[in-house]
């Protein structure tokens, strides 16, 4: 099965980039640009990862974030995590990115943009790893902030297909952005939003009804709405849960408690996603892993997850039609794909 899990062709469709800043190379750029980190070794930096919550989690994230700062920087963050995507068969990536987080700091949204997406080309040229760019904007900060960073954005927005809006959940509802996100949708992009993780169900219709979203990234507490559950069955609202994320941050007290496969077979459009993988303990293969270990996940399940993601991925039909070929012909070819 674990074999199975790790070939199967898989798309990634809820994953931060500044999450996926390992120590290793999280020291390597502090080096390189002459950063005093407030710990000495990579085994230190591992250890504050044993955070308690959101918060604690944001606080290091951020703190983290902090050694980028050239557009090398930025392109080295990104081919590390597509360097993960080739070892574990992720042939479709959709990324986020914070600029605010980097543009508070002073440096030029567009040494962000242009070494995350030099990066992704390298990706689909070298490594045959197609993408797309999502930009996300931090909500515990203002709708005014989000405008002016939509338009530090606008001359650069042929390098992103959408934008998403995520960080501190609770006290920042969907409704808050609703403007900028429909300047957003008149500007051609498509819309996520990070809703139903740690705030209520009615963060979920609040991004389905007035941010007009395409996915809902995370949603596990929309079980809580059966109304809730029903729609996004009916309309086949794609969920982009992080199910290591979500027990790494108490959303749940253990994987085996996560309701990843109840909401797949109640009909939802359910699909698996890493998160900030450096801070959570895996990228993809290691959620699909540990949910085999820890849930009674069959391999129709993993195909169906896998299935799913390509079917919302922010792509051409053409180009969705040959990732699922993929996937039907990896199946058929590894033999009866049954539990």
């Amino acid at each position: 099965m674990e074999h199975f899990l790790s070939s199967m062709p898989k798309a990634e469709l809820h994953m931060h980039l500044e999450g996926s800043l390992e120590p290793e190379l999280m020291f390597e750029l502090a080096q390189r640009n002459g950063i005093e980190l407030p710990w000495d070794t990579v085994d230190q930096v591992r250890a504050a990862y044993n955070f308690g919550n959101l918060q604690d989690f944001l606080d290091l994230y951020y703190q983290g974030a902090g050694v980028l700062q050239t557009e090398q920087d930025f392109y080295d963050l990104t081919w590390a995590y597509l360097k993960q995507c080739e070892t574990q068969n992720v042939i479709h990536t959709e990324p986020f990115f914070d600029p605010q987080t980097h543009t508070a700091r002073g440096i030029d949204i567009g040494t962000v943009i242009s070494g995350i997406d030099r990066a992704l080309l390298h990706g689909r040229e070298q490594l045959g790893i197609s993408s797309r760019l999502i930009l996300s904007f931090l909500r515990h900060l203002s709708e005014e902030d989000a405008f002016r960073t939509l338009e530090q954005a606008l001359p650069y927005r042929d390098k992103f297909v959408a934008v998403g809006l995520d960080s501190s959940e609770a006290g920042n509802p969907p409704a808050k952005f609703q403007r900028v996100f429909e300047k957003a949708r008149h500007e051609g992009f498509l819309t996520v939003a990070h809703a139903g993780e740690e705030g209520p169900p009615e963060y979920v219709w609040q991004a389905l009804d007035l941010l007009k979203v395409s996915r809902i990234d995370h949603g596990v507490r929309a079980s809580e709405d059966p109304a809730l559950i029903e729609r996004l069955a009916r309309e086949q609202i794609p969920l982009t849960v992080c199910p290591l994320s979500n027990v790494r941050l108490r959303v749940f007290r253990s994987l085996d408690q996560h309701n990843i496969l109840q909401l797949l077979e109640q009909g939802l459009k359910v699909t698996v996603n890493s998160d900030d993988p450096a801070y959570f303990g895996g990228y993809m293969g290691e959620n699909f892993i540990e949910m085999s270990r820890q849930l009674p996940l069959t391999r129709d399940q993993a195909v169906q997850l896998s299935h799913n993601a390509f079917e919302a991925a922010f792509v051409s039909d053409d180009e969705k039609a040959a990732m699922l070929r993929r996937l039907d012909d990896f199946v058929t070819g590894y033999g009866n794909a049954g539990a």
